[in-house]
């Protein structure tokens, strides 16, 4: 493994590892940028092949992170933990006591949450063993499930993206293909429901998507025809790299839009969406709801503001599809060059702060 090689590519930062032989855990906690504030991300629990897959993993995540923490305006840098599944029998108890045990000993550099593959119920666990931890029980302080407010944000961008390619002030009757009906995928076919748009879904669970089209009127699309929908807007929220060789030829929306992390398989997608005249929402600007959430929970949460600070989500995708239209830039580099701006103006607040007057 080029481990410095990995984080040389991905413009890093710092890799944490940690091994806990009673437990079975393995660790990884990647901090991508710290300058905006303490790293703040997701701890993934999956199986992988291997602990390079399970490193690029946490880089590339870490770094989507900073990025989104930046755009939305938040004192916080992009972190990542991802912990490798054992494949044999496990205490899940343990094996989160013992990461908990991790993150305390990191000293508040890195605050960790849950993501995919990881729950409520394991953050109380981590609690346990340091403060240095979002989004758990609303009984302990904390603001529960943070799926929805992921989903009211990446409605809110789907909006804006309909205002400015569609030209339509509402979703009404707009067609939306969402990929992926879990957690917030099924989250925002409530929203999109609420606001008149039409849905097709489909997931590798039948279950998710028959309630779906149970409780929302949904029409079940096969997995692989999704992307082949005609439809005014295909949102993926499923795993990443949706957006691929294979998928881009075959889309029929006019916009991409949608929850998952790292949707480009490689970045030059990004470059084939904006030829073929799709407006695609950069992930990490859309999907900003859940941090800025959690966020919320390290000054003391509060629901209301949580709630309009993710409603801000539409200006921001407004900004990124008004500057590409007006610059012909696609919306990913518009987007990267936003937080670029903002880190680039802290690097040089800190370089005059600590200069000695003149």
């Amino acid at each position: 493994m080029d481990l410095f090689g990995h984080l040389r590519a991905y413009d890093y930062g710092e890799v944490h590892f940690k091994y806990d032989k009673a437990s079975g855990l393995k660790a990884i906690v990647a901090v991508h940028d710290s300058r905006l504030g303490p790293a703040l991300g997701g701890c993934r629990f999956l199986p992988y092949d291997t602990d390079e897959e399970a490193l690029v993993d946490a880089l590339r995540l870490a770094r989507g992170m900073t990025y989104k923490a930046a755009l939305a305006g938040l004192a916080h840098g992009g972190g990542k933990s991802v912990l490798i599944r054992p494949q044999q029998h496990f205490d899940r108890v343990a094996l989160f006591r013992a990461f908990g045990r991790f993150v305390d000993d990191l000293g508040g550099h890195y605050i960790t949450a849950e993501d995919s593959g990881t729950g409520l119920e394991d953050m109380e666990v981590v609690r346990t063993m340091t403060k240095h931890v979002t989004g758990v029980d609303v009984a302990h302080g904390g603001s529960g499930d943070p799926s929805p407010f992921t989903a009211l944000g990446v409605r809110r961008g789907i909006e804006a993206c309909v205002k400015i390619q569609l030209g339509k002030s509402s979703l009404e009757n707009v067609h939306v293909a969402v990929q992926g009906v879990g957690h917030v995928g099924y989250h925002l076919c409530r929203e999109l429901h609420a606001a008149g748009a039409k849905l097709s879904v489909a997931d590798v669970d039948p279950l998710k998507a028959e309630r779906a089209q149970r409780e929302l009127g949904a029409s079940i699309v096969p997995l692989d025809k999704i992307f082949e929908t005609e439809c005014d807007v295909i949102a993926p929220c499923a795993l990443g790299s949706a957006l691929n060789d294979a998928t881009i030829p075959r889309l029929r929306a006019k916009i991409v839009a949608g929850a998952a992390n790292n949707q480009l398989a490689e970045p030059r997608h990004g470059d084939d969406l904006h030829a073929r005249g799709i407006l695609y929402a950069p992930d990490y600007a859309i999907n900003a709801g859940g941090l800025v959430n959690v966020a919320q929970e390290v000054l003391g949460y509060d629901a209301k503001k949580s709630r309009d600070k993710t409603l801000e989500i539409f200006d921001t995708i407004y900004e990124i599809a008004d500057r590409s239209r007006k610059t012909g830039t696609p919306t990913y580099r518009i987007a990267d060059m936003m937080v670029e701006e903002k880190l680039a103006a802290v690097s040089r607040s800190k370089v005059r702060a600590a200069s000695p007057a003149h």
